[in-house]
């Protein structure tokens, strides 16, 4: 059997368990044959079927996500390390670093936090876009600090990254941090009840998903302390839930943050971006920030 017929029959069976099974395939077979997909695509679907490829169809027709069968994943043109103990990187997300460059477009930061920072995909990813920036990165899972290590090592950033274990839930985690001209976390934001795909559920860690009934118990824990972190002209970006712009809006405003909603490709609410309202009424209500181009 050649690459070619076996992918087409293993998107066959996929298509049970995913919305792009062709794709989940073709990724699977590419690691299987260990190249590129685009290499495989190229130069490869006319040879024999590797040993292997069942195994890997078996374990995503079992809802195991693809990223963790073969290890890594993409995010924003950069590969990433990931494994069970980190939440896998997605192209939703990108819409903190596309809210970041573009209030950063005329200079670049120099101090980058990243709050709960698993694979290291948000404060990396910031840190290969501007050179002269330096990052910290705090995570309270030491397994995945390991991940984030990883992948900063891998991607030649070690130097420029520090990399932390803490927990904003207890008192005096960020004492010794100083201030930031950029802030971005991915906080956990679902609620406890929610009802996700098996893939997320049953294979991605909870502790980085469910965030009390209302989806909400990180954010108020975060955006409190956010003024004490930011330099006086410093922006946070934090991701919200698609229904938590105005609740999350509201816990800002007591704290002299004025907010500013980027939604996603799907235009979907998806970051809210915070900045210090400066001796005046922070809004109780967000801005929504111009679609790029717009």
């Amino acid at each position: 059997m050649s690459v070619a017929l076996a992918i087409r029959e293993a998107a066959a069976a996929l298509a049970k368990v995913s919305d792009t099974p062709r794709l989940d395939a073709e990724l699977l077979m590419a690691h299987v044959l260990g190249v590129s997909r685009s290499e495989m695509l190229l130069g490869a679907m006319g040879e024999p079927v590797p040993a292997g490829i069942a195994g890997l169809v078996m374990r995503r027709l079992r809802h195991e996500p693809v990223a963790q069968i073969v290890g890594r994943q993409e995010f924003y043109g950069i590969e990433f390390i990931v494994t069970p103990e980190v939440l896998i990187p997605r192209a939703d997300s990108e819409t903190l670093i596309e809210a970041a460059r573009a209030r950063f477009s005329g200079h670049q930061p120099k101090r980058i936090l990243d709050l709960g920072l698993g694979s290291g995909a948000l404060l990396l990813t910031a840190l290969h876009l501007w050179p002269q920036a330096r990052g910290v990165g705090v995570e309270r899972s030491l397994a995945a600090l390991a991940v984030a290590a990883a992948n900063a090592g891998r991607l030649g950033l070690a130097g420029r990254a520090r990399l932390l274990r803490g927990d904003w839930d207890r008192p005096g985690w960020a004492d010794d941090l100083g201030r930031f001209d950029l802030i971005l976390a991915n906080p956990p934001y679902v609620e406890d009840d929610a009802e996700l795909a098996p893939e997320v559920r049953n294979h991605e860690p909870a502790g980085a998903l469910y965030a009390g009934p209302e989806g909400l118990e990180a954010h108020r824990a975060i955006v409190p302390q956010l003024p004490a972190l930011l330099e006086d002209d410093g922006v946070a970006v934090l991701e919200i839930g698609p229904t938590q712009a105005a609740p999350v809006t509201a816990l800002a405003a007591p704290c002299g943050l004025a907010a500013t909603l980027h939604r996603d490709l799907a235009d979907r609410p998806r970051a809210l971006e915070f900045k210090k309202a400066l001796g005046k009424p922070a809004a109780t209500h967000y801005l929504e920030a111009k679609p790029a181009g717009g």
